[in-house]
């Protein structure tokens, strides 16, 4: 299990946007980064800038992967037919503890990678607890019956700041998720824009 190494309201200030979407973000009351220089206005950031702070979004938003497990979703995305930026969209969309945050079973991604660790998670009627477990089209993914009424899962499933996307259908009633497809780019709900051609652009270099 990889550890949190940082508190997610960190890599929002630090990254200067609320890439969450989340109304406790700090950086919606402070858009300037954390220190005491903070305040100090940014210079223009180089291509080369550009394309870690890209990397360092993307990376942070599914729960701070680390960055070897991440380097390994890049070299996969490459070998892959097709757009390598659309590729590395596609499989992070496929990890198991992305498909139970979509799903408003958990409000976080931290909180989604720690439900599926504790068992709480079964694909297929399998219990799964390895968060980066990727899902196919066509898995069923549900919440454990000992956990259905955990108040955690019950106000998540009532959160209105986001919705499920298309590509998974989901019955809160049962507290199931079928995997229906996988998206693209444009079809993920990311509250800010994700750049996956910079972070591969990044790593080619």
């Amino acid at each position: 299990m990889t550890k949190r190494a940082e508190a997610k309201y960190k890599i929002d200030r630090r990254l200067g946007q609320n890439i969450w979407g989340r109304p406790k973000s700090p950086v919606n009351r402070r858009e300037y980064g954390p220190g005491q220089h903070g305040q100090r206005r940014k210079g223009k950031l180089s291509d080369f800038g550009t394309q870690l702070r890209a990397k360092q979004k993307l990376k942070g938003y599914y729960g701070n992967i680390s960055e070897k497990q991440f380097r390994k979703y890049y070299e996969e995305a490459i070998r892959m037919k097709g757009d390598s930026g659309e590729n590395l969209i596609g499989l992070l969309e496929r990890r198991l503890d992305a498909v139970v945050y979509r799903s408003k079973f958990v409000a976080t991604p931290f909180a989604a990678r720690q439900f599926v660790n504790h068992g709480h998670i079964r694909v297929n009627g399998r219990r799964v607890n390895i968060a980066s477990y990727l899902v196919k089209p066509g898995d069923v993914v549900e919440v454990k019956e000992a956990s259905k009424q955990l108040v955690v899962v019950l106000e998540a499933s009532q959160l209105a700041e986001r919705d499920v996307p298309d590509y998974i259908e989901v019955d809160h009633s049962k507290m199931t998720a079928k995997y229906g497809r996988i998206p693209t780019l444009s079809e993920v709900p990311y509250a800010v824009q994700m750049e996956p051609n910079l972070v591969v652009e990044f790593y080619s270099r």
